[in-house]
């Protein structure tokens, strides 16, 4: 395309000139040019030539004049250049005091300013000389407001001030940021207790390619469930739930997160539904012992769903304690017992221990709490537990079977 522009152009040009030469040939014309006292006379054709001689004789005068300029300057810039790419290299290989000596030198050209004293910037900081990484962040001054901001921001973040950051990035003469200047802004805002703020970022993230795609997912469930446990009622709460994708609530975290938040602005039945959604559809250990663990009411309901998912999860420790606790806010402490011994057999440690004492201390048996709060403490530093009196043959043998119904890796098999 820019061909053809170009030889239409120059066709053009043609035609023109050929259309004037025309003009002049059929009549030349006559030029008087008097100065101080001569007259001097030629034809309109002489005198185009001669003025558009006159003119490139000028043009070749002043090229030659300003050939040593422009070579100066030609040198400036590959010496500027050599610098940079030798200054980088020192900042890569940990050369620091040569890379920012380099690199301040390399600052003095003017392209070559931003990249250099950012880079300059960092290797003073790599030294621990802060005074001399902000000094460099500064004297990009008003040039270069978007390059200084992403600098700025950049050195607060690894300070833990992301308050700093924002006011560097939310200037208005950095303003619109960068791909790099709007993911440091997502991450001070969540620095700074704003998760909500910050996953509405990630829609432009992903349009801009700031990150890559693995990081980006991995900040949007950690910024959901951060913006869920940061909501101030319920109907923020509601909000934030009902815009995640779909994929996001099912994320056990991100569940956990909003059930808990639930649970804490007394919405029980939203806590209780968002659990039983999530175990229905994909089976979580953390979420089923959270499911027992929160203070949502609901006890009939809660046990019947738990009941429901021990028929296809019979060796999950935290469903199991999860019933446990349920049986026990019932009054029903053999069933409770029952459920924590089945989950002490499958593996469960501290919390089933733990949910022990409670109940032997809830019934007066003071011998047994006390050993099953040290069996606790016992199972958080992985020490062997000391076994309960009072359980008879068939019970402990029970225990036993259930120990070893597991495969050659550990992992407890599942009874039809």
């Amino acid at each position: 395309m820019n061909l053809f522009r170009n030889i239409l152009f120059w066709l053009v040009l043609a035609v023109i000139g050929a259309l004037i030469a025309q003009l002049l040939l059929q009549d030349p014309g006559y030029v008087l040019v008097r100065y101080r006292g001569n007259d001097y006379t030629t034809t309109v054709t002489s005198g185009v030539l001669i003025l558009l001689g006159a003119l490139f004789a000028l043009w070749i005068l002043w090229t030659l004049l300003m050939l040593p300029f422009r070579a100066w300057r030609g040198m400036r810039h590959r010496q500027s250049r050599a610098r940079l790419a030798d200054g980088l290299n020192a900042l890569h290989q940990g050369h620091w005091a040569r890379a920012e000596k380099l690199l301040n030198q390399a600052a003095e050209d003017g392209q070559a300013e931003a990249a250099a004293r950012i880079a300059a910037a960092r290797a003073a900081d790599a030294r621990g000389d802060a005074d001399a990484a902000q000094r460099q962040i500064d004297l990009l001054g008003d040039k270069h407001p978007a390059a200084r901001a992403i600098a700025t921001a950049e050195r607060a973040l690894s300070q833990q001030r992301p308050l700093d950051a924002l006011t560097a990035l939310d200037a208005s003469a950095a303003q619109p940021l960068p791909p790099r200047g709007l993911a440091l802004r997502a991450e001070a805002l969540a620095a700074s207790g704003q998760a909500g703020q910050a996953y509405g970022l990630l829609g432009p993230m992903r349009q801009q390619n700031a990150l890559p795609g693995e990081r980006l997912d991995g900040m949007q469930t950690r910024w959901a469930e951060a913006s869920l446990r940061q909501a101030a009622d319920a109907n923020v709460l509601a909000e934030r739930w009902e815009t995640l994708p779909k994929a996001a609530k099912s994320e056990p975290d991100v569940v956990a997160a909003y059930a808990e938040r639930a649970a804490a602005l007394r919405w029980d039945e939203a806590a209780a539904k968002s659990l039983e959604q999530a175990l229905d559809a994909r089976w979580s250990e953390s979420l089923a012992a959270l499911y027992g663990r929160l203070p949502i009411g609901r006890l009939d309901a809660r046990r019947a769903n738990a009941e429901r998912w021990l028929q296809t999860h019979p060796s999950s420790p935290a469903l199991l304690v999860a019933l446990a606790r349920v049986a026990r806010a019932q009054n029903q402490w053999p069933q409770a017992e029952e459920y924590l011994h089945r989950a002490l057999a499958q593996g469960a440690g501290g919390e089933a221990w733990e949910e022990l004492g409670h109940g032997f201390a809830a019934v007066g048996d003071e011998t047994r709490a006390r050993l099953s709060y040290a069996n606790a403490l016992r199972a958080a530093r992985n020490e062997p537990a000391q076994e309960l009196p009072g359980r008879d043959l068939r019970q402990r043998i029970q225990d036993q079977a259930a120990v070893e119904e597991r495969d050659e890796h550990g992992v407890p098999r599942l009874r039809g």
